[in-house]
């Protein structure tokens, strides 16, 4: 009886916690993202406007075009892409904030038939 009630405490303990998500600071401004590419660990920066993202990695720049859907939700659409996949619409949602960064998770914004959905997270800090 007393593990079943020490179980339920906890239960409710942790449904109260909330994760603080000002999406609204981070809807444009200068960041930095860190992310693998094949075991290796590489840093990107990138500068989202309202409506307009440029992306900056390894001596190259890239537009994307942003449509919000709400504070913490958007897609990225590739204004100029130079292949199939990069055709393809990110959906991005901003899963909480701190005073200095976010974290989030994307996904492809349409699911392709016969795949798995692949979700990733990843934690971007404001550079300015």
């Amino acid at each position: 009886m007393k593990k079943l009630l020490l179980l339920a405490f906890c239960v409710v303990l942790t449904s109260c916690y909330n994760v603080e998500r000002n999406c609204q600071d981070y809807r444009t401004g200068d960041f930095k993202f860190t992310f693998l590419v094949d075991g290796e660990e590489k840093t990107g920066t990138f500068t989202r406007k309202e409506n307009l993202s440029i992306d900056y990695f390894e001596g190259k720049v890239d537009s994307s075009s942003i449509r919000w859907i709400n504070d913490c939700e958007f897609i990225l659409k590739k204004l100029n892409p130079t292949n199939t996949a990069e055709d393809d619409a990110i959906h991005m949602k901003i899963l909480g904030t701190t005073d200095s960064s976010y974290t989030f998770e994307y996904k492809l914004a349409i699911k392709k038939a016969n795949r798995p959905a692949r979700v990733e997270k990843g934690v971007s800090y404001r550079i300015n």
